[in-house]
């Protein structure tokens, strides 16, 4: 019973991923943007980000693999909207940065997503999203913890 119950949850997490990637992707359609480059755009938009990130940084921020980001900061990149930077503290490496069409696309685009959070959420009360991002938080790190164990 209990391995059913867990087999409901890790199968209905992956259709709300891919679903995610689905209608993310058509609420952001005229701007030619996947969620993925929307993940990175607003990953680098942070104020904490101010001074740009690594590849690594954004890979373990945002949990993708430095194959998958290596072709969305491409991509991003080709369109102007990231650049790259060396870092003051090793002239060696690089912080990817957003360009000033970057920010421009940001400021045109987070109105767009925050009404498609809101849509998504509309049947969700404040202490629904709180408890939802508690349990997100717990599975998340108990995976992080199988995935440390691993290595």
């Amino acid at each position: 019973m209990f391995d059913n119950l867990s087999n409901r949850l890790f199968f209905r997490l992956y259709q709300t991923a891919n679903t995610l990637q689905k209608v993310g992707a058509q609420a952001l359609e005229e701007e030619q943007i996947t969620t993925q480059q929307w993940s990175i755009l607003g990953a680098l938009s942070r104020p904490a980000a101010g001074e740009g990130m690594t590849v690594s940084e954004l890979c373990e921020y945002l949990r993708l693999s430095r194959q998958n980001m290596n072709g969305v900061l491409s991509r991003l990149e080709d369109r102007s909207l990231i650049g790259r930077k060396p870092d003051p503290n090793d002239q060696r490496s690089r912080r990817i940065c957003l360009t000033e069409e970057g920010h421009a696309v940001w400021a045109r685009i987070a109105p767009l997503i925050n009404a498609f959070y809101d849509q998504a959420l509309s049947g969700f009360s404040e202490d629904d999203r709180i408890a939802f991002v508690h349990y997100l938080n717990k599975l998340n790190s108990s995976m992080l913890e199988m995935d440390k164990s691993s290595n």
